[in-house]
């Protein structure tokens, strides 16, 4: 797949490399390319945001939540494309939320198809997602099922076990289940634990 990738941190940055590294043609969006320092990774280049996202099908927004309504503002061209929301929003809402952060990108960019993942644990476990030969829960919701296939694809590709909890209206429910793991990292879990869903056959 081609996909872009907004936000090169700890999310945005693993997702593309573990991505690249399978074969897809990743570019990373960023504001100014002349800036950039650091080591070639094959299957990956780097374009201002605009060509990013005009050149992918699927586009991963991995930016702080405070900045996501400057990304999607600043570019007009999201018309058909699969929209991976990985935002955490930490701080409250503003007064004219639909409920969620993904609610929210979804509301701005009604042309494309927003899907929530990558939100529910850190990114230090997206490398190796298997515990003691278990694969983690990875959740996704979103509303058209093509996006859900192409973001749920990508998520087993990294040895997640795929858990699709529906439309876009539980997006908050799976930004309130990233904050529990946020509460457990810092309560003493630490980082390197994910959510599992048991299911008797």
């Amino acid at each position: 797949m081609e996909i872009a990738i907004i936000g090169s941190g700890n999310v945005g940055g693993t997702l593309g490399k573990l991505w690249a590294a399978k074969g897809h043609q990743i570019t990373f969006g960023v504001r100014d390319v002349s800036l950039l320092r650091g080591e070639f990774i094959p299957n990956t280049r780097f374009a201002v945001i605009t060509e990013a996202i005009a050149s992918s099908e699927v586009v991963v927004i991995a930016t702080p939540a405070n900045a996501v309504d400057e990304v999607i503002r600043g570019s007009s061209d999201w018309a058909g494309k699969t929209v991976i929301d990985t935002t955490n929003r930490l701080t409250p809402p503003s007064d004219d939320s639909t409920g969620s952060q993904a609610q929210d990108i979804a509301r701005l960019i009604p042309g494309a198809h927003v899907v929530k993942a990558f939100n529910t644990l850190g990114a230090n476990n997206f490398a190796n997602p298997v515990f003691d030969g278990i694969p983690a829960s990875m959740f996704l919701c979103g509303d058209d099922p093509g996006a859900k296939a192409k973001a749920a694809e990508l998520i087993r590709e990294l040895g997640f076990d795929v858990v699709d909890v529906g439309d876009l209206s539980f997006a908050p429910l799976l930004e309130s289940l990233a904050k529990l793991w946020i509460l457990m990292a810092r309560g003493g879990y630490g980082r390197d634990f994910a959510f599992k869903v048991l299911k008797r056959s």
